[in-house]
């Protein structure tokens, strides 16, 4: 969309140069149609990876992860899982109240060393692999 509302003889236009809201902020009917979207992808739970990271986060941090084999399309993963066929892991740094994408958005300490903690394990744990799985 181009444009700025509230300048005289501005109009907000779409991708094709369809005006949808004039100077006087009146609007104008459009539809909107998404043009990138990424699919919902799984991973195996039988899958050797799967268990590898979960023993080394629980290693690391002497608790047993949530293992979800399931990630909902929000980033692109379905091009390694899906196109290329190959095991992924997601390790989210968070907790529930964590505002994650809004204004307040922020991250405690104990959970960001926690976080560097995993990760370091995991790489070291990588590192360590006398073969591949």
């Amino acid at each position: 969309m181009g444009g700025d509302v509230g300048c005289a003889g501005i109009s907000i236009t779409d991708s094709t140069g369809q005006i949808v809201a004039d100077e006087h902020h009146r609007q104008m009917p459009f539809a909107v149609q998404a043009t990138q979207r990424f699919a919902a992808s799984r991973t195996d739970f039988e899958s050797p990876w799967v268990n590898w990271t979960a023993e080394s986060i629980r290693q690391t941090t002497g608790k047993a992860p949530a293992v979800l084999p399931n990630f909902g399309g929000s980033l692109p993963n379905d091009v390694f899982s899906e196109t290329l066929g190959l095991p992924t892991m997601w390790v989210p740094h968070s907790y529930p109240g964590c505002s994650q994408h809004s204004p307040d958005e922020h991250m405690l300490l104990s959970v960001t060393e926690e976080a560097l903690g995993i990760m370091a394990g995991l790489f070291w744990d990588l590192g360590e692999m006398p073969r591949a799985l």
